[in-house]
């Protein structure tokens, strides 16, 4: 090993060692001294650390290890985008409890996995039919950055709704059918499914 490549290994053990050292020492009164946002930023490069607020990184244990927590969540996160989750669909059914009243108007439907909501708004005598995708599905940063063609068919395989998911995570179309939403699913076994439309 050359002498410049011993010197690297022993500069980087050091800075572990401190880094072990420090993190390892409790400070009484000790709390978090800086938030996520200002420490996601600096490690995200878009608003470096002020002196004061290196400062109060470096005196605070408790601080520092959650910045290297989010540190290496964000690594994590890095390295796990190529394998974010596939999703190849869901369905849902129109329950008992969304027609309880035929007078009522049906206001929601979800996914069976909880991911996909379809709202129905009252709009110029018919319906604007809302796809909506929850922020928590675990493949929801793949769908938001591919954009791809999606579709919520019925349960006669009818298409409700076709189009691509905004920066909202939303998909707005005219409800199709002369039937109310409530009514048009019952037609139809009650189901529905939201799919990804093949290429």
């Amino acid at each position: 090993m050359k002498e410049n490549d011993l010197n690297s290994a022993q500069d980087d053990l050091d800075a572990r060692l401190r880094e072990s050292v420090l993190l390892s020492q409790p400070v009484p009164g000790d709390r978090l001294m800086l938030a996520d946002a200002t420490l996601l930023a600096a490690l995200d490069g878009t608003r470096p650390l002020t002196p004061n607020e290196r400062q109060a990184l470096s005196a605070s244990p408790l601080t520092l290890r959650r910045f290297r927590q989010l540190s290496l969540q964000r690594q994590a996160a890095g390295q796990s985008a190529a394998n974010d989750p596939v999703w190849t669909g869901s369905s849902g059914m129109l329950r008992a409890a969304s027609t309880a009243s035929a007078a009522q108007a049906l206001e929601s439907l979800v996914t069976d996995d909880g991911h996909w909501t379809l709202h129905f708004l009252p709009q110029d005598g018919g319906w604007q039919v809302i796809l909506g995708l929850s922020a928590e599905a675990p493949f929801a940063a793949r769908l938001l950055r591919e954009q791809p063609q999606l579709r919520v068919i019925d349960g006669g395989g009818a298409i409700v709704l076709q189009g691509r998911l905004d920066a909202d995570g939303e998909c707005e179309r005219v409800w199709p059918f002369a039937t109310a939403p409530a009514s048009h699913f019952q037609l139809y076994g009650a189901g529905f499914a939201v799919e990804p439309v093949a290429p």
